[in-house]
């Protein structure tokens, strides 16, 4: 499958979204939270990943159900509707319930990367959103993530367009997979390799 699923004008993948990928082979199962029209959806199933697609809108997720696996939940206001699924990868972008933050975390498999990205504060400062309930306090995400093995973290202000966003990738690295004795890589720029390398 073709990693272009993402029809003329749509929203490009987040760039912090992009940069991690390489983190979560071809074959993964990947857990979109929040999906929206499915950017996220769109770039991991042009990767090769079964993509299970979480939103509450099924107006904006029906154009997804020919790549995912599209689950329809209120999770603000229902209970978890994945309780028994684990996955590979649990991605969630521009999106805030703090209850779901241990939750997101449960549901990886060993090995299982966490990528999230949304808006912290100093955003008020700014633009939408405003409301504290929506951004991250300082070194938040770090929290919710304790347990993982934090790959990188960002917590700051981006330019164009002004936003102040947290971010993080994260890997439930309880069992190695590197095997015994071995020292897992993450590599940190798979764009280019290491000098001398």
């Amino acid at each position: 499958m073709s990693a272009t699923l993402t029809p003329p004008g749509a929203p490009a993948p987040s760039a912090w979204v992009q940069r991690w990928s390489h983190l979560i082979a071809p074959g993964a199962r990947v857990l979109d939270v929040a999906c929206g029209s499915g950017r996220h959806v769109r770039w991991f199933a042009g990767r090769g990943c079964h993509v299970t697609a979480l939103d509450r809108d099924a107006v904006v997720t029906e154009p997804l159900h020919p790549i995912a696996d599209v689950v329809l939940a209120d999770i603000e206001a229902g209970p978890w509707p994945l309780p028994d699924r684990h996955f590979d990868a649990v991605v969630v972008t521009n999106y805030l319930w703090r209850p779901l933050l241990p939750t997101l975390c449960q549901a990886l498999n060993e090995g299982g990367v966490l990528i999230y990205e949304t808006f912290a504060h100093g955003q008020q400062s700014v633009g939408r959103p405003a409301n504290p309930d929506f951004l991250l306090r300082p070194g938040e995400l770090l929290e919710a993530a304790r347990g993982l093995r934090i790959v990188a973290f960002e917590d700051g202000f981006l330019g164009s367009p002004a936003r102040f966003v947290q971010r993080i990738a994260a890997v439930n690295a309880a069992a190695d997979p590197a095997g015994p004795g071995e020292i897992p890589r993450y590599l940190l720029d798979a764009g280019h390799p290491p000098q001398g390398e």
